[in-house]
């Protein structure tokens, strides 16, 4: 479902029953690098694909493409820097989430994101955020017609 930081024992409330787990699974922080290494790398998907999932199509889909979701004049300069050969291990210990386990703990992942821009400045680089509390901006959605 969407990402939704829940702790583990708020998870656990639904344990004899099913319809009191509280909805949401925490993986914003990995779903980049999961799709990267899992799809690009391992020949799964084009790099190309991947640019198109994971940003294009997202921004046409909430209305907030060409602001979001390309590299273009006019456009926001939200990039990531990847380095493609980079391995690590997904760990709660090591995420930035609100949240104490994670779904993907131990997956070894190839790819990991050095640099973040957020309007062309430097947000996180080597996992360290840069920016101070506040620098989010509400970007208005358009309407969305058509098919993606």
């Amino acid at each position: 479902t969407d990402h939704c930081p829940f702790m583990w024992e708020q998870k656990l409330m639904g344990k004899d029953d099913f319809s009191k787990i509280p909805n949401g699974h925490p993986a914003i922080e990995n779903r980049m690098e999961l799709l990267f290494s899992e799809g690009v790398n391992k020949g799964r998907i084009t790099l190309n694909k991947y640019v198109e999932v994971a940003c294009t199509n997202p921004a046409k889909i909430f209305g907030m493409f060409p602001k979001k979701g390309t590299i273009a004049v006019g456009s926001d300069a939200d990039i990531i820097l990847i380095d493609p050969k980079e391995r690590h291990t997904i760990s709660a210990k090591t995420h930035h989430m609100n949240v104490d386990y994670s779904g993907y703990e131990g997956w070894e992942l190839t790819g990991k994101i050095k640099t973040v821009l957020l309007r062309g400045r430097v947000a996180i680089q080597n996992n360290e955020c840069l920016l101070e509390k506040g620098y989010g901006k509400f970007v208005k959605r358009n309407k969305v017609s058509g098919m993606i």
